[in-house]
């Protein structure tokens, strides 16, 4: 493999997917989102064994990152519907992203660009200890960003997916090469034969 190819492009691919995952998680932790919490934690594991696979050149931690993302990809793909209210899925089963401990939802709801945040006191609607807020102005609203996000997740997972399989792919070539030559096993240790100074001299006897 050249100096810098197939390698440094994942690596890079992998430094744009922390920078997300890290970003992602902030504001996953400010709406007391655990579900996806839990799965931007997992991620990042799989991103940094990705990168040490990938200077290290182990394959094995290239398939494990590769196999990861497939799954990645299938979480923000749900991620996508859950906002966007496809099918059964509704926003208002908030129990899927706080696993039923708490009534938050996205951050992005009362703090999306432009939003203006008005609460409504002594609502009937308010369980205990909590309050109604009403939410206008918004330039985008919050499930958008929600479904930007994971849209820009999906991207990286997919271009991080085929650079992992490349990659490793190489690897798995140029381990099987390398074997095919023989690499170490082919060359044995030969002691040094010594080599005798001694001349044999003829011996002579009297009768």
């Amino acid at each position: 493999m050249g100096p810098c190819d197939g390698r440094c492009t994942l690596v890079v691919i992998c430094c744009l997917q922390l920078v997300a995952a890290l970003q992602r998680q902030v504001f996953d932790f400010l709406g007391y989102q655990w579900a996806p919490i839990l799965a931007n934690f997992l991620h990042i594991v799989a991103v940094i064994l990705g990168v040490f696979g990938t200077v290290q050149i182990r394959s094995r931690y290239l398939i494990l990152y590769a196999v990861w993302l497939v799954l990645w990809v299938g979480w923000n793909s749900f991620i996508i519907c859950f906002y966007l209210e496809v099918g059964y899925l509704s926003q208002d089963k908030d129990f899927l992203m706080t696993f039923n401990t708490s009534l938050h939802r996205s951050w992005w709801m009362e703090n999306g660009p432009g939003c203006l945040v008005t609460p409504v006191p002594d609502s009937p609607l308010a369980p205990q200890d909590h309050h109604v807020i009403t939410v206008s102005g918004c330039l985008l609203d919050y499930q958008y960003i929600e479904v930007v996000s994971s849209a820009l997740q999906v991207f990286l997972a997919l271009f991080g997916f085929v650079y992992a399989c490349y990659v490793s792919r190489v690897f798995l070539d140029d381990e099987d090469s390398f074997d095919f030559i023989g690499g170490l096993d082919s060359y044995s240790y030969q002691p040094p034969q010594k080599s005798s100074h001694l001349q044999l001299q003829p011996l002579y006897t009297t009768g």
